[in-house]
């Protein structure tokens, strides 16, 4: 009898990096212009200052997200390859002990002794390194960090964000500015909040309820501060 092959599988933490990446960079980047152009809007400046701000906050924004998931990642690689190599040369002077090591990993999962070493064994015979990264540090190819990937799908996603404010002061008469905003923000941020959580494959509501509530009161304390200093300058 042929047992079908079955097909395979694609799990959700294989997106961890680059939802991470995009989901942070757009919401902070409806956050933190929408933010930017209710409090320049709340000093009584123009609707044409506030688009001002905006565009470069969108800007500078997206440079600094880029450059600092790119550092910040780079750095998590970093450790990854020292750790490796730290391996690599555990292995090469002490083959007999880091064999005996995966195997009590096993053990310590439930496997039967002698198994856990037939498994240690054949692991290690095809590919040592890979078994003990896997195993041992819990690095593997899902997870790793990718400062690249990160970087750009955090300067995409912030653009991307910070672009949803924008066009409503582009289109939304002065009176109407600082509500327009507002309401509009929050409703991105509820819509992105939804995405994100269908996509990683959690709960709609609570990450919904999460991103709305954090993104009003930075905003509420924005505008606040920008309607202060207006009255003082």
């Amino acid at each position: 009898m042929i047992m079908a092959v079955k097909p395979k599988e694609h799990h959700l933490v294989e997106r961890m990096g680059w939802l991470r990446a995009a989901v942070l960079g757009a919401n902070d980047g409806i956050i933190s212009t929408a933010s930017l152009i209710l409090g320049v809007a709340s000093a009584a400046a123009s609707s044409e200052a506030a688009l001002l701000a905006g565009i470069a906050g969108l800007t500078a924004g997206a440079m600094s997200m880029a450059a600092g998931e790119y550092v910040s990642v780079s750095s998590q690689a970093d450790t990854e390859r020292a750790d490796l190599l730290r391996e690599k040369d555990e292995l090469a002077a002490a083959p007999v002990q880091e064999r005996e090591e995966l195997a009590q990993i096993y053990v310590g999962r439930g496997v039967e002794v002698t198994l856990a070493r037939q498994v240690a064994f054949q692991l290690m015979a095809k590919d040592a390194l890979g078994a003990h990264a896997s195993d041992e540090l819990g690095i593997s190819a899902a997870t790793s960090a990718r400062p690249v990937q990160a970087a750009l799908a955090s300067a995409l996603s912030f653009a991307i964000g910070a672009a949803a404010p924008l066009l409503l002061v582009a289109v939304t008469p002065g009176p109407y500015l600082r509500p327009a905003v507002a309401t509009g923000s929050l409703l991105f941020l509820a819509v992105l909040g939804a995405l994100g959580a269908q996509a990683g494959g959690a709960t709609l509501l609570t990450p919904t309820i999460r991103v709305t509530f954090w993104g009003a009161l930075a905003m509420a304390i924005t505008t606040g501060i920008g309607a202060l200093v207006g009255k003082i300058l």
